[in-house]
């Protein structure tokens, strides 16, 4: 049976293509060398919210990142159309190299680490000290994350109105972490926001809390008016704060237009509200960095030694007098985080 006519043209003949298909395939992947260097601001369902030279942008991952995907606060390379303009999509073809990631997991038999944002230096722990009632092991367990990944913890108490800050200081003092106090008064007419950017100048800042201590207000207080969260309150019978901030998203202090920040600008990064923070990825090897007084006396520490174990090194070496008693308690109050619940 014939499949064509008499008079058939070359378009009319199919030719089925081999088994590889029709384009040869190569390993060779463009380089990108003409790629604008940009920074991550937030990511939502797969769109990436980008700033390039001083532009806000719109992308997306490009296909050769492959499973490696871009979060708030990444140095980025960026191909296509970076006008700005609506309706306009760039990609994302590189991810630089993160000078720290925080993570965290949702319980601590999680296996599955959850990247919180990167390249921040400061990790801002925001505490209520009344409405809602403070938890201390959920603070332990962000000044152990801080910790491992580098950053340096400052703690910020708000609604001192409400309850004395004393008790709660008492408690951190031995791990001489900075902290400023503020109230609901002191909010309002902006010297809160005046006493919490001075730790802020030059510095990339991750801001994390329970929902309801008033994290976004703060934030809010913190950067111009126009970048301002819409926020929430707190729930009269159950004492829990309500979600509002659903995505992490880096907004600049007044006067900050490029990244990394200069010491005249500085940026800030506002992230969901958490009631967990699993500590499953956690090395007890990397907390001990934070505290240089007790690292030396590890040295004589069991292989894979936990730090709280009867054969630990650091007894004797705090027995000796090299370090303060009141440091090494604290040290392993804050690994024992791991075993608990944050509410307990």
């Amino acid at each position: 049976m014939r499949r064509y006519g008499k008079h058939t043209d070359e378009d009319d003949i199919r030719i089925r293509p081999g088994r590889r298909g029709s384009r040869p395939r190569t390993s060779i992947r463009p380089k990108h060398e003409d790629a604008a260097p940009g920074f991550v601001l937030t990511v939502d369902r797969g769109r990436i919210t980008c700033l390039v030279d001083g532009r806000t942008i719109t992308a997306m991952k490009a296909r050769e990142l492959g499973r490696k995907g871009a979060v708030v606060g990444d140095r980025v390379a960026v191909v296509g159309d970076l006008s700005g303009a609506r309706d306009t999509l760039a990609r994302i073809v590189r991810v630089e190299e993160r000078s720290s990631v925080l993570r965290r997991t949702a319980d601590d038999n999680d296996p599955y680490e959850r990247v919180v944002v990167a390249n921040a230096d400061q990790l801002a722990i925001v505490t209520a000290l009344a409405d809602p009632e403070p938890r201390p092991r959920l603070i332990d367990r962000c000044l152990v994350a801080a910790y491992d990944a580098g950053l340096e913890p400052l703690l910020v108490l708000t609604k001192s109105d409400l309850a004395p800050p004393d008790t709660l200081l008492e408690t951190y003092a031995p791990l001489g972490v900075r902290h400023v106090v503020t109230d609901r008064d002191e909010l309002a007419d902006g010297a809160a926001a005046d006493r919490v950017r001075e730790f802020l100048w030059g510095r990339t800042t991750a801001f994390v809390g329970h929902s309801g201590v008033g994290k976004t207000t703060l934030v809010n207080a913190l950067v111009p008016p126009d970048r301002r969260r819409a926020t929430g309150h707190v729930n009269a019978v159950t004492g829990r704060g309500r979600h509002t901030t659903t995505s992490a998203l880096a907004l600049p202090l007044p006067g900050e237009v490029s990244f990394p920040p200069v010491p005249g600008g500085g940026w800030v990064i506002d992230t969901p509200g958490v009631r967990s923070f699993g500590l499953n990825h956690i090395d007890p090897s990397r907390v001990i960095h934070a505290f240089p007084d007790l690292e030396p006396g590890t040295d004589g520490c069991p292989r894979a030694c936990g730090h709280d174990e009867p054969d630990c090194a650091l007894d004797s070496w705090v027995a000796d007098g090299h370090a303060d008693p009141a440091r090494l308690f604290s040290l392993r109050r804050l690994l024992a985080t791991r075993e608990r619940r944050e509410g307990d």
